[in-house]
């Protein structure tokens, strides 16, 4: 145990020039406690400062809409067309009096924005969703102009500096799950002729290069990548290594690994049973990235000992353990796990025996625990199935039938 403990206390430093204290972070999640103008309120800022004083060294935001008009859910934070970084203060100082490094997730949903938010979201093509279930719930996409992805790269960049301006200690852009730089990478999504199809990751590495201009060398910026869609005809593995070396090469400081899309959600842990049992739904992939970039890299998803998170450091397949929903019940358990206890980080949503329940309640089960921590009360460990499902069909009847939300 003092072994996996010190492998998991050693501080990493990233190319930018930045240390992240130790190798366990919080991985995004879709929080919902933006209020009505999709401005942060101060129960986003409780949260954050609970999980920052529970012991996480690096804590990424969910996704923060760099358009207001294009939001994926009601409530996300949003960048107005004028921002303010005094908006944003509040919530950069809820890990005041630690160590956690805090970074904004920006992001963009492109076409995964629903019927109820956008009645024409836009995509890099006009393609709907191929899956009839997802499609009901997303209006088909128009195709965007050269001139509105130059404008989309320019609020990328502006949202950036806003956010590093309000104390924000770093960037991650969102390029997994089928939200808009994912949607640009997949050649069943980008049918495009022009340079943004050609070159299909030319929006991601013009995202990097322009956020880099933006928030200057000695800020890290992060990219969220998928290391495949699971989709046949999709992005690929092959493709996304190819990605990652071009990330690598324009100077990243952390690269974050998932997969899938809301058609084909691996993320929510339908992973294979082999890398299920070894705590780490992305570790294989982990291992092709390293070798072909040195950049840092992050795994999120599976993981549950001490011992398993240790033993993929020791690998030196990744550098960073990413916890994700374990946090929304157990917000001390980075505490815990440096300090040498035998926690685990536990997967404790209960389960309906209904299909297609299950899976909408493995997302609001774990988002009405986050909602707790934020409201200052302990997660409810004890809270039932239907209880839950009730609850999202009383209290947040628009998000009842999302899948995905991180």
């Amino acid at each position: 145990m003092t072994a996996a403990r010190d492998l998991l206390a050693e501080p990493l430093k990233l190319r930018c020039g930045a240390v992240l204290p130790h190798r366990l972070g919080k991985s995004a999640l879709s929080e919902q406690l933006g209020d009505r103008r999709n401005a942060p309120t101060r129960e986003l800022a409780e949260l954050y400062r609970t999980w920052a004083h529970g012991g996480a060294g690096l804590l990424v935001t969910g996704n923060v809409m760099v358009d207001p008009a294009a939001l994926g859910e009601p409530r996300n934070v949003a960048l107005p067309a004028v921002p303010d970084p005094a908006a944003y203060e509040p919530w950069a100082r809820s890990v005041a009096g630690t160590d956690a490094q805090l970074w904004v997730q920006l992001n963009h949903p492109g076409r995964q924005s629903p019927r109820f938010l956008s009645r024409q979201p836009v995509a890099p093509s006009a393609v709907p969703f191929g899956n009839r279930g997802v499609r009901t719930a997303f209006a088909a996409p128009r195709a965007l102009t050269g001139d509105e992805i130059e404008t989309i790269v320019d609020r990328f960049a502006l949202a950036a500096r806003t956010f590093v301006d309000a104390g924000f200690t770093g960037v991650q852009l969102h390029g997994a799950h089928g939200y808009l730089i994912s949607q640009f990478l997949s050649p069943l999504t980008n049918l495009r002729d022009d340079e943004w199809g050609r070159d299909r990751s030319r929006f991601l590495l013009e995202l990097v290069r322009r956020v880099r201009a933006a928030v200057g060398d000695g800020v890290p910026v992060s990219v969220k990548l998928n290391s495949a869609d699971f989709q046949r005809g999709g992005f690929d593995e092959d493709e996304s290594l190819r990605v990652v070396r071009a990330l690598s090469d324009a100077g990243i400081d952390l690269l974050e690994i998932s997969g899938g899309t809301y058609e084909k959600a691996v993320m929510m842990g339908s992973g294979r049973a082999s890398t299920t049992r070894r705590e780490a739904y992305f570790l294989d992939y982990a291992a092709k990235a390293r070798q072909v970039s040195d950049v840092a890299l992050m795994v999120t998803g599976g993981f549950t000992t001490a011992a398993g998170m240790a033993e993929a450091l020791q690998s030196r397949a990744l550098d960073v353990i990413g916890l994700g929903r374990p946090l929304t019940v157990d917000p001390d358990l980075p505490a815990r796990l440096l300090a040498g206890d035998d926690a685990r980080a536990e997967r404790l949503c209960p389960h309906t025996g209904i299909r297609l329940a299950d899976s909408l309640l493995e997302v609001q089960w774990h988002t009405q625990q986050l909602h707790r921590l934020a409201a200052g009360k302990p997660a409810d460990r004890s809270r039932g199935a239907w209880r839950a499902l009730v609850h999202t069909g009383i209290n947040d009847p628009l998000n009842a039938f999302r899948r995905v939300r991180a």
